[in-house]
């Protein structure tokens, strides 16, 4: 079995159990904190994969580390995973999670890549427009990021459509036009 279909059934049964127990916004408060986690440290990560360290081990470090800090729910499911030993698939699993619970609350997640820092000002007119033109889920996540090659402009990723606003892709644009419309002279010679 792949680890995306693992990762995806492990994490629609913790949604389903969030979803039946009223906890959801907790769960996803605890996933989003193994995540950061995750990104910040690649010795748990290590930890996790690690086919070195015994289960029973591993179930008593995540214990001791999350015991009063997750919710009861998220860290009972962190033990089946080690008792399944299914614990390297954490990373898939967290991220899985975020997919559907974002699908669940109809949230589209739209990447921004600008040449240039965006004010809140633009990033709020730029939400309106997106939201308004039905693009997508009607609630926006957005994570924006800088890309100074852009020379100007943005673009704006949502699920699989770009839109490719920055003035390398409209230099580029003009720069094939010019490669294969050549000049011809529409002076007749007499």
């Amino acid at each position: 079995m792949s680890i995306k279909r693992v990762a995806s059934r492990y994490a629609k049964s913790l949604i389903d159990l969030a979803v039946e127990q009223n906890r959801l916004e907790r769960i996803k408060e605890d996933v989003e904190a193994i995540q950061k986690l995750i990104r910040e440290s690649k010795d748990f990560v290590n930890f996790l994969k690690s086919p070195v360290i015994q289960h029973s081990r591993k179930r008593s470090i995540l214990e001791a580390m999350f015991s009063g800090k997750l919710d009861e729910l998220t860290l009972k499911f962190m033990i089946i995973l080690t008792t399944k030993q299914r614990e390297a698939y954490l990373v898939d699993i967290a991220g899985e999670f975020m997919d559907q619970y974002r699908a669940i609350k109809h949230i589209s997640i739209v990447r921004i890549i600008s040449a240039s820092e965006l004010t809140p000002g633009q990033l709020a007119d730029l939400q309106k427009k997106i939201e308004v033109s039905k693009i997508g889920f009607e609630h926006v996540e957005f994570t924006v990021k800088g890309d100074p090659s852009l020379v100007g402009g943005f673009i704006v990723e949502v699920d699989d459509m770009v839109y490719d606003a920055s003035l390398k892709h409209q230099l580029a644009g003009l720069e094939k036009e010019f490669a294969t419309n050549l000049y011809e002279s529409k002076i007749v010679a007499r």
